[in-house]
């Protein structure tokens, strides 16, 4: 079993580390989302770049990024908290790709990919939660930071088994978006 705990380790931290953000830029003669807008490759960015229907699509494979590989390891019931590993490697993956000089972006989507596999009380609640949070505010940054932050008590409510490995993966997203933090107290960060 640590083997293919290890395989499932590596395999996440590769499969996070396709950008799709770039590969959807390149599909759709976007401008390069490292070096435009926010210089961030992900779905906001891209919205902001090249409109709606290319965010759609980043957004999708970014959420099966964080999928695959955590709902693999549920599946051949993988312990919670190596599952909470398997997370972090997709995240770190697309924070951090291999592919593309380790500049990637925020893993917010590729996150809540992870989060799927708990079910649907989990991910609707979460995606309540960044839907009223960014219909309030209208800041992403913002909304992501609440809904990160909220994970855990949405998951030990529903999922108790997991928490550990969710406070994880909230960690990390937080740490990520330490610059969005301080914009958000300076007042300096862009709306959506």
């Amino acid at each position: 079993m640590e083997i293919m705990i290890l395989l499932m380790i590596c395999g996440a931290y590769l499969i996070g580390a396709c950008a799709s953000a770039i590969i959807i830029a390149q599909i759709f003669g976007i401008p390069d989302p490292r070096t435009h807008g926010s210089n961030n490759p992900g779905a906001t960015n891209i919205y902001r770049l090249g409109g709606r229907l290319p965010a759609i699509l980043v957004l999708l494979f970014d959420l099966l990024k964080g999928t695959v590989m955590v709902y693999g390891g549920y599946l051949l019931q993988i312990e919670p908290v190596w599952l909470g590993v398997i997370a972090i490697a997709a995240c770190l993956g697309h924070m951090y790709p291999i592919y593309y000089q380790f500049a990637g972006g925020k893993g917010v989507a590729t996150a809540f990919g992870c989060l799927l596999p708990l079910g649907i009380p989990v991910s609707a609640s979460l995606l309540v939660v960044w839907l009223v949070t960014y219909w309030v505010f209208r800041y992403s940054s913002l909304a992501a930071l609440v809904t990160v932050c909220t994970a855990p008590l949405v998951c030990y409510w529903f999922k108790p088994d997991y928490t550990i490995a969710v406070t994880m993966l909230s960690g990390l997203i937080i740490w990520r978006h330490h610059a969005n933090i301080r914009r958000l107290i300076q007042g300096i960060e862009p709306k959506t």
